[in-house]
């Protein structure tokens, strides 16, 4: 199945919320027979050529090829390194409770029928799955194309690490969430941005005429996409290159602060204002202020544009158990390892929630009664839940109330949430019950 495009410039900037025409068709392979190895997607010295995964072939993440794709972005894309730093990792204990785990049960949105635990893992496509409880990792699977020394698209949980930096730079008196964006980028004075607030941004409810809309040939998503390519602009192109300059460009459409409208654009602003405050690179100061310090096992990397600029709306690629470090600092407001690598109000804000009125006018049917604040879904269930998410199926989900961490990376055939939040949000809280009904 390909994509709607045949634009060989298209990037992941568009393959981070890919629609794959809709609902999941009755035809789709399942996770079983879509396994990537199985498939022998760019296997062979050389591969065939029907086994072939590359670019400028913008079919890339298309389903099936996506789930060898979300572990190999690197080597279609050029990346920045994210690094670890050269000291050694910091182990994460195990208490190992997988057989029970997996035959945990719950109800499914809307469904009548009960599901078991290790079912919603086929169902969604999952690549890996990791659960730490009390700081110990209960559960570890691998599936497709990801083993434990792999790295795996974070897709738009990279927002919430962009969001999570600006957080730090707040907390930290360095950045004024109250001023306007000009104050940091006056670039942007023009743009839709300019009389927005740094706030606004962070929590998405600016006023932005931009769409999203794939199926219209038209659609700014397919502007944005050409200014960011990293390949070579055909000789007639006469857009903007690069995100800063596509940025200066938005037009405004709506009024700032009156409701939530999840556009990548926003993080692509705040990646920008964040190295304007910190003088670093977002994938400098990812590393230098959270992934050097947290006792991470593998660099993460993150794509760039023709300008060498890090994708901060959805570019990140990181190991498993590195993301349940990331879930580990949320939880223990910004400790790890008896270390503190960030001031606890960070989280303490993070959690308090945005404007719910303002994110129940976006509609999100498996979401009411959540909120958005710092690039972060809050769920404000009876567990104080909240979540980074991307499309296909990544999380870091963080349950306070049951001391848990629950990390998953996936290859869903359809990129919008909603298809999988079903089969997903009730197996977290049932999982979290349990482990709860265990201390």
């Amino acid at each position: 199945m390909k994509t709607k495009t045949s634009n060989p410039g298209v990037t992941l900037v568009v393959l981070t919320s890919l629609v794959l025409s809709g609902a999941v068709l009755a035809e789709t392979l399942s996770q079983e027979e879509s396994d990537p190895r199985l498939l022998g997607w760019m296997e062979g010295f050389p591969p065939a050529t029907d086994k072939l995964v590359m670019q400028p072939d913008s079919d890339f993440f298309s389903f099936p090829k996506l789930r060898w794709t979300v572990c190999h972005f690197r080597e279609l894309l050029p990346t920045e390194q994210v690094s670890r730093g050269i000291g050694a990792p910091e182990p994460l204990e195990y208490d190992l409770d997988e057989i029970a785990i997996d035959a945990v049960t719950f109800r499914p949105m809307g469904g009548r029928e009960t599901m078991t635990w290790k079912e919603s893992l086929a169902a969604n496509y999952t690549d890996g799955m990791l659960i730490i409880h009390k700081g110990k990792i209960v559960y570890e699977r691998y599936f497709g194309c990801l083993d434990d020394n792999g790295k795996h698209g974070a897709m738009s949980m990279t927002k919430s690490m962009t969001g999570l930096l600006a957080e730090i730079l707040v907390a930290e008196g360095s950045l004024d969430d109250t001023q306007l964006v000009t104050s940091v980028v006056p670039e942007l004075a023009d743009s839709a941005f300019g009389n927005a607030t740094i706030r606004q941004v962070m929590d998405m409810t600016t006023g932005l005429a931009y769409s999203e809309d794939y199926s219209d040939p038209d659609a700014d998503i397919w502007i944005y996409s050409r200014a960011a390519s990293p390949l070579p602009k055909a000789e007639d192109y006469a857009g903007p290159d690069g995100y800063f300059e596509y940025l200066q460009t938005v037009k405004p459409e709506g009024s700032h602060g009156e409701a939530f409208h999840y556009k990548t654009i926003n993080t692509d602003a705040l990646g920008w204002i964040i190295s304007r405050v910190s003088g670093m690179e977002f994938t400098e100061l990812l590393s230098d202020r959270i992934w050097g310090r947290m006792g991470a096992e593998l660099d993460a990397y993150v794509t760039v544009d023709g300008k060498g600029t890090p994708f901060a709306g959805g570019g990140m690629s990181a190991g498993l158990r590195d993301l349940g470090r990331i879930g580990l600092l949320m939880l223990n407001e910004g400790e790890i390892n008896g270390n503190r690598l960030f001031p606890s109000e960070v989280v303490a804000d993070i959690r308090q929630g945005g404007s719910k009125e303002a994110f129940e006018k976006a509609g999100y049917k498996t979401l009411k009664g959540g909120s958005y604040r710092g690039m972060w879904w809050l769920l404000h269930n009876d567990h104080g839940a909240f979540a980074a998410r991307g499309v296909h199926g990544q999380t870091i989900y963080i349950d306070p109330a049951a001391d848990m961490v629950l990390v998953r990376l996936a290859s869903f055939p359809t990129a919008k949430n909603a298809a999988i939040d079903p089969t997903s949000l009730p197996a977290y809280q049932a999982v979290a019950e349990y482990l709860m009904s265990r201390d």
